[in-house]
């Protein structure tokens, strides 16, 4: 072992966070001035910042409609939604921030206003709340420090000088119709009264592991006032579940914000094709594609709703390939699952699978034709006072038909579609649907019996996406299907005359695919 007395001090074992402690330690790169004539000539010559009055958000009257749901469900009980913190990332930045589902849905806050909020719903005498609900909602955030404090230039994470103006309480008022206050009161805010109901304290109920300061400072009152830590824990899971199935049916403000997403992925998917070429040209041409839908994800939206699938050939027949590390080869196929989110957080969720070249094979355009019979059939059972489920049985049982015909299954399709058979999901292992909004598996946390075997009701979106896999190595089907993925994938509106095609402005027939792909590659712009 080297004894040399040059080493790091940090590798001295019997060094110690004595002196400096770690957590400050991070800023001891920063080179700041800290001399008294800085900081006086910092904290002076600034404009005043804007007073404006934002006019009320269009979303404002449907967030407190939601809110209001929420009151109706839990009477008299403390209702606390956090936003959810910054996390960090490289040790340096923080990860672009979003607010959790359930509070942007309850707030009607976006992109990245207000990390470490928290709504309070306050339980009042019934009936004497907000818009004659059972609660008063209060917004609690931690507001920009003034331009004349330390914090405005110092403080990397909140300071305005390092991350831009955000909205003042006031703004906030005005824009949701939303009660306001400093964050600093958030710990009377949630404790106060609170405890056992049965002896006069104030049941909560907690949207967990979002912020755990929040979760820490709720089981702490818990344990304090003698709370059984395990039903509360049944409570919370319910309110999760409420969040949850609140979301199922969309009013028209959120429809119209699904549209918006869906017609950036559009877009996305148009650039995508124009790429196409360079990529083929590039050792890792999924990236191109990648990079590709991301810039129109970052010009038209607020982001990605999820990691862009870009698979190219065998690629394609792993269902979540977000790698995209592979080459983009003439004569395969190219599988896109890809969505814009909007700056509202509403997201889009779009698959297609086109040739590279521009033209399918005999091979590859009999597996897409199937899989687009299968998603047509999960259309025609997409009608209202259905359930949910038949959309994924009629999908199937067309992608079975298939294989059968084409003498790839084991068994006889009547043994292969019974419960104890299944052998057709080995080339369609997952779902046919999912909801969609907020998040790319929107209302997840809802009650099977209002989701897998709910009724498919006017205002839900979900997705009908059936797929083929046929990976490289699967020797139960002849070669020239090897190698070969397809998914079709659509956005789905339920209305009251029967399902709406929100991505119908995307080719799905292969001859029409040929036919845009083509129109794009003759053109010069859109």
């Amino acid at each position: 072992m080297s004894t040399d007395d040059t080493a790091p001090a940090s590798l001295n074992p019997t060094d110690s966070p004595e002196g400096q402690p770690l957590s400050d330690r991070n800023e001891n790169r920063s080179q700041r001035p800290d001399s008294d004539a800085f900081k006086a000539f910092m904290a002076s010559s600034w404009a005043p910042a804007s007073e404006d009055l934002p006019a009320a958000a269009p979303v404002a009257a449907h967030a407190a409609r939601r809110r209001r749901a929420v009151s109706d469900r839990f009477p008299g009980e403390r209702i606390v939604i956090p936003a959810g913190p910054f996390k960090v990332r490289s040790n340096d930045t923080d990860y672009r921030y979003r607010p959790h589902s359930g509070f942007a849905h309850l707030t009607g806050l976006g992109l990245d206003h207000e990390p470490d909020a928290v709504l309070v719903l306050e339980p009042v005498e019934q009936g004497t709340g907000d818009d004659g609900g059972n609660h008063t909602a209060t917004l609690y955030f931690r507001e920009l420090a003034g331009r004349d404090s330390a914090e405005f230039y110092a403080n990397a994470r909140y300071g305005e000088f390092w991350i831009g103006q955000r909205l003042s309480m006031a703004q906030i008022r005005a824009q949701l119709a939303l009660a306001t206050a400093d964050l600093a009161e958030l710990e009377v805010a949630i404790t106060k009264d609170a405890g056992v109901p049965e002896i006069g304290g104030v049941s909560i109920r907690l949207l967990r592991e979002v912020d755990f300061n929040a979760d820490a400072l709720v089981d702490t009152s818990r344990i304090n006032t003698g709370v059984d830590l395990e039903k509360a824990d049944a409570l919370d899971a319910v309110l999760a579940e409420a969040l949850s199935e609140l979301r199922l049916i969309k009013d028209a403000w959120e429809i119209e914000q699904m549209e918006a997403a869906v017609a950036a992925t559009v877009g996305g998917f148009h650039e995508v094709v124009r790429a196409l070429p360079r990529a083929i040209t590039h050792p890792r041409g999924e990236r191109v594609v990648e990079g590709a839908f991301f810039a129109r994800a970052r010009e038209e939206g607020n982001d990605l709703g999820y990691d862009t699938i870009a698979a190219s050939g065998n690629n394609a027949t792993t269902l979540h390939w977000i790698r995209n590390t592979g080459q983009v080869r003439a004569g395969e196929l190219l599988l896109l699952d890809a969505g814009v989110e909007a700056e509202s957080l509403y997201t889009a969720d779009i698959t297609r699978t086109i040739p590279v070249n521009g033209r399918y094979t005999e091979t590859q355009r009999r597996i897409y034709q199937a899989v687009l019979d299968a998603a047509d059939a999960g259309f025609a059972a997409a009608q209202p006072g259905r359930k949910f489920r038949e959309v994924h049985l009629a999908a199937v049982t067309v992608l079975a038909e298939n294989l059968d015909r084409w003498g790839l299954l084991p068994v006889s399709l009547d043994e292969a579609l019974s419960p104890e058979g299944q052998h057709h999901r080995r080339w369609m292992p997952h779902g046919t649907s999912h909801h969609l909004g907020m998040d790319v598996h929107d209302c997840a946390q809802a009650k099977r019996e209002l989701y897998l075997d709910g009724i498919l009701t006017e205002g839900m979106v979900f997705t009908i996406e059936p797929g083929l896999y046929f990976k490289a190595e699967d020797l139960a089907v002849p070669e020239e299907y090897r190698g070969i993925g397809v998914r079709i994938e659509d956005d789905v509106l339920m209305t009251a005359d029967g399902p709406v095609n929100l991505s119908a402005a995307l080719p799905r027939s292969p001859d029409d695919v040929e036919d845009w792909m083509a129109g794009i590659w003759g053109s010069t712009g859109e």
